[in-house]
């Protein structure tokens, strides 16, 4: 094969994907991407370890140079706890103000829906 034909047919294998995702609009922007609520909790524990971890080494490193065994190696690892859940919550609210952007905050199925129309119904309203 010779170099022209591998990129006319490249160029043929390109132009059938784009009406492939065009006709099936399977097209989606990076940003549009939805993560699992697993994702997010292990992103959530990744955080929370690592602010614990993070504290504990400097507390413990502080009290090996300075000679104060386990006061600054407990102080740091609070320190590295609430660093942990600050950035844990910061987390959760960035997830929650996608989930309200993407107008996904009050799901209603069909099913639910009905359920309420039959029950005002049912109370003469």
């Amino acid at each position: 094969m010779s170099a022209p034909d591998e990129k006319q047919q490249m160029q043929q294998l390109e132009e059938r994907l784009a009406a492939y995702k065009k006709a099936t609009g399977k097209v989606k922007a990076h940003q549009e991407e939805h993560y699992s609520q697993a994702n997010i909790a292990w992103r959530m524990v990744t955080e929370m370890v690592a602010g614990l971890g993070i504290g504990f080494g400097i507390g413990y490193g502080l009290d090996m140079v300075l000679g104060t065994t386990p006061w600054l190696m407990v102080v740091f690892a609070l320190l590295g706890i609430a660093a942990g859940i600050n950035v844990m919550l910061r987390t959760a609210k960035d997830v929650q103000a996608r989930h309200e952007m993407n107008g996904a905050d009050a799901p209603v199925d069909d099913k639910s829906a009905a359920r309420g129309a039959d029950e005002g119904n049912r109370d003469g309203h």
